[in-house]
């Protein structure tokens, strides 16, 4: 079972020839001034990517190519406009000149310390909006952005905190960043899934198929070397559990399991509502798959309605224990890298959710493994520091902007996009620094 949570990286190989051996040969311009452009990155796509290169010192690359037909080109570099085309791969030698429009990219010069709740600008931009970033161990930030719709022309940037390092078009319906527990990048597509692999300042990519990265990658939330953990967790139904797998034994072990009841017997009932055809068909899928025709009423149907939420309740690796906050029995369960309980303690940071703003979200910090509760009122977003021994609020913290929409704590910092409220300005990318001792906010 090892081999279903190892490192999957996918190799990117050209297929064997089918029509001998031809010569691409591609010239990168600026478009002003003739001059050619090194360090030009040169993606060729057809079903999937075949090639991914930089330009040399005169702006130019040579490969061996094995495809025929239409071919999609992909240039990028950090100081010019992406550029795309289609071309048709037919003769033995193909020469392409491209020319590309050097653009205007507004980012920070100098690395500035401030204050406790002094806004730091990390990246700004006058043609690119930022949907989406994820912080590296190393300090660096990739960048999910897009010139006009997220949906058609997103870029992937490597971003140091001062240049782009390194800038790919994403040949696909590109919708999030996700970061896996190893660290890696993903890009979620919608029909694929593109992993980023860093190595120093250069990215390199690699790709998987949507249900193959859902099914071993995802659900795999840490691990301690020894031991992996996950959860089978499914959004269409109201109970999930936690997991632990032994890598060297190859054991798996449950150590906690969450179930909203309310919402199990409401799940359940909808069978009652349904139509006889309906029940029909559940039966039916009831005798082939053994599930219950209960649950194939209620994932199909209870859970397209207002009163269906999806369950949470996170799981974090915080030292040598692991934390499950249960928010249905109001309780934070502790056990050991084993498993094995150590105790819980009674939590209340997410009642009265109206009052409070509770946003149903948790951030931690992977530098510290401080935690943090989101909460929003009016607008104005907070952060609540949790005691990570009794699982409650300890004091919050008020950031100075107003309806955030990606937040990420690191190294006693916080990440978030921005754009004000009916402005012309594009989606930037903010910090604070948090301060080392909360104030009550009420």
């Amino acid at each position: 079972m090892k081999r279903f949570f190892g490192l999957f990286i996918l190799v990117l190989l050209f297929s064997a020839p089918a029509y001998g051996q031809k010569q691409l040969i591609v010239s990168v311009l600026d478009s002003k001034s003739d001059l050619p452009i090194p360090g030009v990155t040169i993606s060729l796509s057809q079903v999937k990517i075949v090639f991914i290169g930089k330009t040399d010192s005169v702006g130019m690359i040579q490969t061996p190519f094995s495809v025929n037909g239409k071919i999609n080109l992909f240039a990028n570099h950090p100081n010019y406009y992406s550029f795309e085309r289609q071309f048709n791969m037919q003769d033995d030698t193909l020469k392409l000149v491209i020319r590309l429009r050097p653009e205007n990219i507004q980012i920070i010069k100098e690395v500035v310390v401030k204050a406790p709740g002094a806004v730091d600008t990390v990246f700004s931009s006058s043609r690119l909006h930022v949907e989406d970033f994820e912080v590296l161990k190393n300090g660096n930030m990739v960048l999910l952005t897009y010139p006009k719709r997220l949906k058609s022309g997103s870029e992937v940037l490597l971003y140091d905190g001062q240049s782009i390092l390194q800038s790919l078009s994403v040949p696909d319906q590109a919708e999030r960043l996700e970061k896996d527990y190893r660290g890696n990048v993903h890009v979620i597509c919608k029909d694929r899934v593109i992993t980023l692999l860093t190595e120093g300042n250069v990215l390199k990519i690699a790709q998987l198929d949507r249900p193959y990265f859902y099914r071993y990658i995802a659900p795999i939330l840490d691990t301690n070397g020894e031991n992996l953990y996950y959860s089978d967790f499914n959004k269409n139904y109201p109970e999930f559990s936690y997991w632990k797998f032994d890598q060297e034994d190859t054991l798996y072990e449950k150590f906690r399991t969450v179930r909203d009841d309310l919402m199990m017997e409401l799940y359940r009932s909808e069978y009652k509502w349904v139509d006889v055809r309906t029940k029909l068909w559940a039966k039916n899928l009831e005798f082939e798959t053994g599930i219950d025709a209960e649950i194939w009423v209620g994932a199909n149907y209870f859970t397209q309605s207002v009163y269906y939420k999806e369950l949470y309740a996170p799981f974090f690796k915080v030292n040598d224990e692991l934390l499950v906050f249960d928010y249905y029995r109001n309780e934070l369960f502790f056990h050991d890298t084993l498993g094995l309980a150590l105790g819980s303690s009674d939590i209340h940071h997410h009642l009265d959710k109206k009052t409070t703003g509770w946003k149903s979200a948790i951030l931690q910090d992977p530098v510290n493994d401080n935690l943090y509760g989101w909460y929003e009122k009016s607008g104005t977003s907070y952060l609540g520091k949790i005691d990570t021994k009794t699982g409650e609020v300890i004091a919050k913290y008020q950031l100075n902007f107003k309806y955030l929409e990606k937040i990420e704590v690191n190294d006693d910092f916080v990440y978030y996009v921005y754009r004000p409220f009916e402005s012309q300005q594009k989606k930037y990318v903010y910090r604070e620094r948090l301060p080392d001792t909360f104030t009550e906010t009420h």
